[in-house]
């Protein structure tokens, strides 16, 4: 089963790359984020016409996640938890049968957080993390396979970054941010990418300015992660970075995995 978490930078800008990304790559679920409309102006028939079934969390001009399915979903959550006044679209969940019992799935838009001296915008990005943390360990607890996909906007580790002096001061590289990310993953995640290669230069985003994709200046901020359950079936991890040079891209390329599983 393929499973792939894209930032797709606005879904009916990119309807047309998306419809031919999906033809071409065959994914069985996709994680979108930053899908920049409302639920009921999503380009929904173009992607049902496919063979997807289709769930969103929307929000007009900006954020908005959605889930793209060949599987029939069982359950479907949106927002994350712990904080009613949050009204940002940032999280959607759902729940799909396999062979293997139940699958679990989230497509998450983490804040930005810049720039970090506004305090509003970097304590919301750490306080958004600390409850998804507190969510990570309730869903742990079902001891299902779980995925966390999606545009996490950090940078782990030095290594994921082509200029790594570049980002000192943002908030993708903050040591709250990080260490905040390390936290999640020793939970008891497997981070998809880093579980097939420890080398540099496996990247997921570069921005449109400056030239960065023609000399790929480019930084690794869409991840993974996978509970024991689903690292148990995990096979193999794939950046599509070919995405970003086609025609009026998104400034983020899919990153998929492959878990042995099956629908039920």
């Amino acid at each position: 089963m393929k499973i792939v978490t894209w930032n797709i930078n606005g879904v009916r800008a990119r309807i047309g790359n998306l419809t031919h990304w999906l033809t071409e790559s065959a994914p069985d679920i996709v994680c979108l984020q930053e899908i920049k409309t409302l639920d009921d102006q999503f380009p929904r028939a173009e992607i049902e016409a496919l063979g997807y079934n289709v769930e969103t969390n929307g929000q007009k001009s900006f954020n908005g996640v959605a889930l793209l399915s060949k599987l029939p979903f069982d359950e479907v959550n949106r927002g994350l938890p712990g904080d009613d006044a949050d009204d940002h679209a940032r999280f959607i969940e759902g729940v799909f049968s396999t062979d293997k019992g139940a699958l679990r799935v989230a497509s998450l838009y983490l804040p930005n957080g810049n720039p970090v001296d506004d305090e509003r915008k970097f304590s919301y990005k750490l306080a958004w993390m600390a409850r998804l943390e507190r969510w990570a360990i309730e869903r742990l607890g079902l001891e299902e396979a779980l995925v966390l996909a999606g545009d996490y906007n950090v940078i782990p580790e030095p290594a994921d970054a082509r200029f790594p002096e570049n980002w000192v001061g943002d908030a993708l590289f903050q040591p709250e941010t990080r260490q905040a990310f390390r936290r999640l993953k020793n939970l008891g995640f497997t981070e998809a990418v880093r579980a097939v290669t420890d080398s540099s230069e496996v990247y997921t985003f570069w921005d449109y300015q400056a030239g960065a994709w023609q000399k790929n200046n480019g930084i690794r901020i869409d991840h993974l992660l996978l509970s024991p359950e689903a690292a148990n079936r995990f096979s193999s991890a794939s950046v599509e970075k070919h995405v970003r040079a086609w025609e009026k891209p998104s400034d983020h390329v899919p990153v998929a995995i492959d878990l042995s599983l099956r629908p039920a």
